[in-house]
């Protein structure tokens, strides 16, 4: 049975009206889902915020991603924690990193949106038993767990399918150009989602959202014959 793996657009904007604009520009392409990095914006205004969401009116994941794992938001932490709570009665999911603190990842799980907890290492691939702790300890926290990683050899790479075949309910990336396979291998592995690039590239080794619908839709049809 072919995979109903969602493709996600990231969009990494300055200002609310280029969201907009992009957004329009990813949904007709063949986006499934739209990644609003909150993070880029240089002012942001959650009542800003809140109306650019509902104007676009697709699924979205809210994303305020933390420095530390390449995000760009310049605020406190209980800022950034506020901005995605806002957001979770009007999007799809929110995406909150596992070094968060727990009582924040609660807040966000609380409100009954789907969430992902995400876990990121743009230098490294850490061994299986490494990476399956962490995936476990991010599916006690929410509903889907995320893992992203940077190869140093092939053998990285494989370590991530492996993830992705004994766990459910999971996004696994080997990142960079050496792993961008694994991210339409996903759909192998019934990942719920992986991401493709529209206008911006927020991760290296991502695939254009063109090329990753023709690989999803090659591979559906090998399977229907």
């Amino acid at each position: 049975m072919y995979s109903q793996t969602k493709i996600a657009i990231p969009i990494f904007q300055e200002n609310c009206k280029d969201v907009i604009v992009v957004a329009e520009d990813c949904i007709e392409k063949g986006a499934d889902i739209l990644e609003f990095r909150i993070d880029a914006l240089k002012n942001p205004d959650i009542s800003e915020i809140k109306d650019t969401i509902n104007e676009i009116n697709f699924p979205m994941i809210a994303t305020n991603r933390i420095d530390s794992e390449g995000g760009s938001f310049k605020g406190s932490e209980e800022e950034r924690i506020d901005i995605l709570y806002e957001c979770c009665n009007l999007v799809d999911y929110v995406d909150i990193e596992l070094q968060s603190k727990d009582e924040y990842i609660n807040r966000i799980h609380d409100t009954g949106v789907k969430t992902i907890v995400s876990y990121h290492d743009f230098e490294k691939t850490p061994d299986l038993n490494e990476i399956m702790y962490i995936v476990e300890k991010e599916h006690e926290m929410g509903d889907i767990a995320k893992v992203a990683f940077m190869p140093q050899d092939l053998e990285d790479t494989l370590t991530i399918l492996a993830v992705l075949s004994h766990c459910e309910d999971t996004i696994a990336i080997s990142m960079g150009d050496l792993g961008s396979y694994t991210r339409v291998m996903a759909s192998k592995f019934d990942s719920p989602i992986t991401f493709a690039a529209g206008t911006d590239v927020t991760a290296p080794g991502q695939i254009d959202i063109e090329t990753m619908r023709a690989l999803l839709n090659m591979d559906l049809n090998i399977m229907d014959e």
